[in-house]
Order: structure tokens, then sequence, then C-alpha cells
């Protein structure tokens, strides 16, 4: 499967110089990146189950501080991440959550939001290695902040060789246990409604 084919490619590890580069060629396409709609699949991998949990949706992006998960399959659900607040749908009830008195959401949420974007490289909040596949740079990053740390041990985020876009995102909570994003039909600096993100 194709998220198999990515965490069990060979990486070789970049120079530095190499490193340095593509860190500059991202963060510049992240720079330019209003607006972002995707498709997603996700896999949560659990040691524990003998099956991956599998699901589908679609997600919506709007800087600063907006972005939507919509799922569709096999449940319907919808996440609104917006002014520090999570809006939850979850098949018509409706709930919301303040991001601002729980420091390690808030903090996940930064992380989702600017992973999905390609604008994590702060050295303050993250140790990060440069590699490349066949097919992707693929990027380690190792949380600084103890919080962060204990969620989500490593993120590993998969960039296209030549667009420099996000193509999957994998968070590993322990050894064995993770959940991955990978994203289809990206669309950039698209007219994105506000409403798209009403709770």
């Amino acid at each position: 499967m194709m998220w198999m084919g990515l965490m069990m490619a060979q990486k070789v590890p970049l120079s530095d110089q190499e490193a340095f580069k593509v860190q500059q060629l991202i963060t510049n396409k992240a720079k330019n990146i209003n607006t972002l709609e995707a498709d997603f699949k996700q896999v949560k991998h659990l040691d524990i189950l003998q099956n991956d949990i599998m699901a589908e949706g679609k997600m919506h992006v709007k800087s600063p501080d907006r972005i939507k998960w919509a799922y569709f399959k096999p449940f319907t659900y919808t996440a609104v991440f917006k002014k520090n607040k999570l809006y939850i749908n979850d098949n018509g009830n409706k709930s919301s959550f303040n991001l601002g008195s729980s420091p390690s959401f808030s903090s996940l949420n930064d992380l989702i939001m600017k992973s999905v974007r390609g604008d994590m490289f702060d050295e303050a909040l993250f140790n990060f290695k440069f590699y490349k596949t066949q097919t992707v740079y693929l990027v380690s990053f190792i949380p600084k902040q103890k919080a962060l740390l204990e969620i989500i041990p490593e993120l590993q985020i998969a960039f296209d060789l030549n667009e420099y876009t996000v193509t999957q995102v994998t968070m590993k909570e322990s050894d064995k246990d993770y959940t991955l994003l990978v994203f289809k039909n990206q669309k950039y600096n698209i007219t994105v409604p506000d409403e798209v993100f009403n709770p």
C-alpha cells in the first residue's frame, strides 16, 4: 500500500548544504500559500489492533488560523479549528472547545496547521533531519517542548520533489502507533469562503 511503501522506502540523509537548500525552497513555497483544499485519507495504526482504522475526507485551510477536517467515510464528522476554538459536529451532535484552556491541544493544532502548509522549520521548537527517497523529501521533526513531545514524539512530513508541497504527514504517537494523512488533489490559493468554516 502507498503509505507502507513510503514508510519502508530507502531514505538517504541529505548533507547540511542540501538540507538548507530544500528547507529554503519548502519555506518559500509555504509562505505563498494562503488557502488550501485537499482530499485526504487517514490511516490510524494501533499495535493492539489487527487492522488499521481507515477514513477519508476533505480538508480546507485558510491563513492564518482556520482549518477544517470533514470526514465522509466511514463516518460523518467535522472538526473546525477557528480563532483558538475547536468546533465539532459529530453526525449532528455539535460541541465546542476553547483551545486556550489546553496548551497541549493548542500546540497540537498549531503543529497540524503548520505541517499541512509546510511551514514548520522553527529550531526553537524542533530538531529536524532531512532525507530523500525516490519519490519525496522526508523531514523528521522531534518536538523540543515536553508537553508536545509526550503527545507526538516524532512527526514526519513528506514533500513533493518538484513542487515542495506536503503530500503526507505521519504523527508517531509511539514506536508502534501512528496516524498517517495522505493528501491528494491539492488546490492552493483558491477562493475559500469564510462560510466553509462555520461551526
